[in-house]
């Protein structure tokens, strides 16, 4: 009976072999098994919204941190091309250290107007000499005084030092050959002083002075003290701060704009050879690479980014770890809870390969579904915070994958030894 019973049950062996392997069964097996997890996922609510919570949480963190990393870094990045530093040097007053250099630095009249005829002499290294002028005081505008800041310019010192103009005009070689009592007002001062109204034509009496508003300086992402300056005050032409401001005509700084960064040294020499003739051979003024102290904050900047994704991604991976933990718990009791289904399918024919890869495709289910909310809350997320950035903020694609592929592989490694007891459980065993 035996030797003829075993080719019988070898060839329903095979035949069941061929259904169980051919395409539209295959399909038909996955749909089930999706279907059957999202039924034990509504059977235990409780359970399933718990650990759905921290998947969710996990990919909502990494989507987020990637996203608004990039954000930021593009944010900075923004802002250092947008102070200019690139191929410029500054000259300005030296601070004394010791009581001799006091004693010498009085003897100089310092860092002044007058010595722009010997410092901004044209050199053909040299595309512009940009000479700033600072001083705070009180304005007053039809809504009351104010202090702050004016600051005397040359007419290329906005297209030069990326100052756009949002409306009106810039201060022009006519206005500085005029000494024209003109101003272009701050992004941030021409809100607040005039609650989002067009500025343009109004005046503004500068320590008793009346000055006529020209223009209104564009938004400007600040990231050092003269863009602050810029942003928060006036802008007036040098000759006329020099007239009517400031009667010792000091200069703050003196920016020089060099062709190629290659000529910098040469350019150095040049100008510190020249303040020394104008200062009586005293040098009580100093040479800063602005575009090498850019390039060292923005290294710092980039290891501080690189610690806060090192603290963040941490702070994803142990949630999303906690949430696989949770995972392995509802796997093990979803298998604790169809121990009879099992032994029931196993006695139908089904292999241990079919159970294994229904629990584990259960297990992705779950942590699908948690990938599935975290995502649309961190795009949710996203497009809330878009426009606090100069390009937006977009959901970062290699972020998102990398999401996905923890809260799948978690799932998938916390639910491979519910998977496998439930294989390797007998028929017999599953529904005594």
């Amino acid at each position: 009976m035996s030797s003829v019973a075993l080719p019988a049950a070898t060839s329903d062996a095979a035949s069941f072999e061929g259904r169980r392997l051919s395409w539209p069964a295959r399909f038909n097996l996955f749909y089930e098994v999706i279907a059957g997890g999202l039924v034990e996922l509504w059977a235990h609510k409780l359970r399933s919204v718990l650990t759905l919570t921290l998947l969710m949480l996990g990919v909502f963190a990494l989507v987020v941190m990637t996203s608004v990393l990039d954000g930021v870094l593009d944010k900075v990045g923004t802002g250092f091309a947008g102070m200019s530093w690139d191929g410029t040097v500054v000259i300005q007053p030296k601070t004394p250290e010791t009581t001799d250099e006091q004693k010498r630095f009085a003897m100089s009249p310092g860092l002044r107007y007058e010595d722009l005829a010997r410092l901004t002499a044209p050199h053909p290294a040299v595309v512009a000499f940009l000479p700033r002028a600072t001083k705070r005081t009180s304005v007053r505008v039809a809504g009351g005084t104010e202090r702050m800041w004016v600051t005397g310019l040359t007419p290329d010192y906005a297209l030069m030092m990326n100052r756009p103009i949002a409306s009106g005009r810039g201060l022009t070689d006519d206005d500085r050959r005029r000494h024209s009592a003109v101003a272009v007002v701050g992004s941030t001062l021409g809100a607040k002083l005039f609650g989002g109204a067009d500025p343009i034509g109004r005046d503004v009496l500068v320590d008793g002075v009346p000055f006529r508003i020209v223009g209104l300086q564009g938004p400007v992402l600040i990231f050092n003290e003269e863009m602050w300056l810029d942003s928060n005050g006036i802008m007036i032409p040098l000759e006329t701060y020099m007239d009517r401001m400031d009667a010792s005509h000091k200069l703050n700084q003196v920016a020089v704009k060099l062709r190629k960064r290659g000529d910098l040294a040469e350019v150095s020499a040049l100008v510190m050879g020249r303040a020394k003739q104008a200062h009586h051979g005293i040098e009580d003024v100093e040479i800063k690479d602005l575009e090498s102290e850019a390039a060292k904050s923005y290294a710092g900047f980039m290891e501080e980014m690189r610690g806060w994704r090192v603290v963040l991604s941490s702070l994803a991976a142990t949630v999303l770890l906690v949430g696989g933990v949770g995972v392995l718990s509802v796997m093990l009791i979803s298998f604790s809870d169809r121990r009879f289904e099992i032994g029931l399918r196993k006695s139908l024919g089904a292999s241990d390969g079919e159970i294994l890869v229904q629990f584990l495709l259960e297990a992705c289910v779950l942590a699908a579904l948690g990938a599935s909310i975290g995502t649309v809350g961190g795009a949710v997320l996203c497009r809330a915070l878009s426009s606090k950035f100069p390009w937006g903020l977009v959901v970062n694609p290699m972020g998102l994958a990398l999401a996905w592929v923890v809260a799948i592989g978690l799932a998938l490694v916390f639910g491979l030894y519910p998977a496998i007891r439930a294989s390797r459980l007998s028929p017999m065993e599953a529904m005594r």
